[in-house]
């Protein structure tokens, strides 16, 4: 679907109109937002009715709530994805540009620059995240967790912060709290040998008393502990970036062999037993009808269509092509699902297009914040799509996804262009030299062709240059949403 930039513009400025809905209102919302690690598209029941394990809090978030089939994380790798939720900017357009960050790394977020959790704060809410941060700590190039960090995610907004620096099989394995390591990594774990599916991690330093099936129970603990305290004081914004279901699968005892699809399917037992928890919580509080809560993924799971038969069957990413890290669907395409009792219309399906980034924009509306210049530079305000209101064209232009290895694509209604060939990802082929006769880049419509198996770039150049001159304009300029 095309629009021109007058009209999208038009439309933009009347979303706006969602967020002017909340004014007058006796009390703002709480925000909870969860953010699993790696889960994919056809991870939850909601999704794929032909999943091999249960999902039934996911699933009930959707079934209270809403639903969206066409929501996408700016990146198909961890870190630039949690960049572009928390600031509403595409990553590509900060110093890193392709891969992610360690647990060593120094923090990425630039000072100043507005977050969900300081726009929170602008409306004087409580502000707490619980899980894995990736996106750096403090300013030396090797972070010296014996020191006090400056930057942390204090810095950027949270009032408190309870987790891991990286990914759980990343060194070094430890909690943070705040701007200090809750103990020294002074013991060492060694690489434990396995292929990088299951019970995988990289040797190196890690505290002695940590262990890593404690990484998602701790963080939900500390989760329910923040909301339990906050309730009925002020409103709070509750950030939740799980570690999981991310390698090293490792469940508790208890999830053990829960499940048909092996060990990555008792592992996602145990996370949507963690989002129970937070729902139980929320209802215990008696907050649960004051509260937005959003599930979704930081890119597709790292799945190839071959690993499929070492679950039972069980297609983590289905129905879309590809995996983590690659520019095709399989890499950004993800769960949404969002429950506001009393806003949110239980049971609907949305094929509203939505990116990550636009968590800023949305949230700035429901907060009634202006946006002003330098803020949530690739955000729209999906406010309208939640509320499930009228609209007269998409909510934002395009989109622009990116993949491990740095391939941009674009999407904008059926057209998707991939600059480049092969997967640019995971997902071998990853990078392909054009020969004499071949396309110098992929263009599919995913309307007629979902799963991107035919390659028009050559029978549709009209498409080709408008699309390319888009991706063009975007990545020259300082933000996609109009006016910035």
């Amino acid at each position: 679907m095309e629009m021109t930039r007058r009209g999208f513009g038009a439309l933009a400025l009347s979303g706006l109109g969602a967020g002017a809905l909340l004014r007058g209102q006796a009390t703002m919302p709480n925000i909870v937002l969860v953010m699993a690690d790696d889960l994919g598209y056809g991870d939850a029941g909601c999704y794929n009715p032909d999943a091999k394990f249960r999902t039934p809090n996911i699933d009930r978030i959707a079934r209270e709530g809403v639903r969206f089939t066409d929501a996408h994380s700016p990146s198909s790798v961890c870190t630039p994805t949690r960049y572009g939720l928390l600031t509403g900017r595409y990553c590509w357009r900060s110093r890193m540009k392709q891969g992610v960050l360690n647990g060593w790394s120094p923090n990425l977020i630039e000072e100043g620059r507005e977050t969900l959790a300081t726009l929170a704060k602008r409306r004087n809410y409580a502000t707490g995240g619980f899980g894995k941060w990736h996106l750096g700590l403090g300013t030396a190039e090797k972070t010296e967790y014996e020191k006090e960090q400056r930057p942390s995610p204090n810095d950027h907004g949270f009032d408190e912060y309870f987790g891991i620096p990286a990914s759980l099989d990343m060194p070094p394995y430890l909690f943070f709290h705040n701007r200090r390591a809750v103990e020294l990594p002074t013991s060492t774990i060694p690489d434990n040998g396995a292929p990088p599916r299951g019970p995988f991690w990289r040797g190196g330093p890690i505290a002695p008393s940590f262990k890593m099936e404690d990484v998602l129970p701790k963080c939900v603990d500390r989760a329910c502990e923040f909301i339990a305290r906050q309730a009925r004081r002020r409103p709070f914004f509750t950030y939740v970036p799980f570690a999981s279901p991310h390698t090293p699968w490792v469940p508790n005892k208890e999830f053990v062999d829960r499940s048909p699809a092996g060990l990555y399917g008792d592992f996602m037992q145990e996370v949507d037993a963690g989002v129970g928890r937070i729902l139980k919580q929320l209802d215990d509080a008696g907050v649960a009808n004051e509260t937005l809560v959003i599930l979704t993924s930081d890119n597709g799971t790292p799945w190839a269509e071959i690993d499929a038969r070492n679950a039972n069957g069980h297609w983590a990413n289905a129905p879309w092509r590809g995996q983590k890290g690659d520019a095709f669907e399989g890499g950004h395409r993800v769960p949404f699902v969002a429950r506001w009792p009393g806003r949110i219309r239980a049971g609907r399906v949305e094929d509203e297009t939505l990116c990550l980034t636009d968590m800023f924009a949305t949230m700035a509306a429901i907060l009634d914040v202006p946006l002003g210049g330098g803020m949530g530079e690739d955000s729209f305000n999906m406010l309208p799509a939640l509320l499930g209101e009228k609209r007269s064209g998409p909510l934002r232009e395009a989109t622009v996804h990116h993949s491990s290895r740095a391939a941009y694509a674009i999407r904008q209604g059926d057209w998707k262009l991939i600059e480049g060939l092969g997967s640019g990802g995971f997902t071998q082929p990853a990078v392909v030299k054009p020969g004499p006769d071949d396309p110098p880049g992929q263009l599919y419509n995913l309307r007629e062709d979902p799963k991107e198996t035919r390659n028009l770039w050559k029978e549709r150049p009209a498409e080709v240059q408008r699309l390319g001159a888009l991706l063009d304009r975007y990545r020259q300029g300082s933000g996609s949403r109009p006016g910035v």
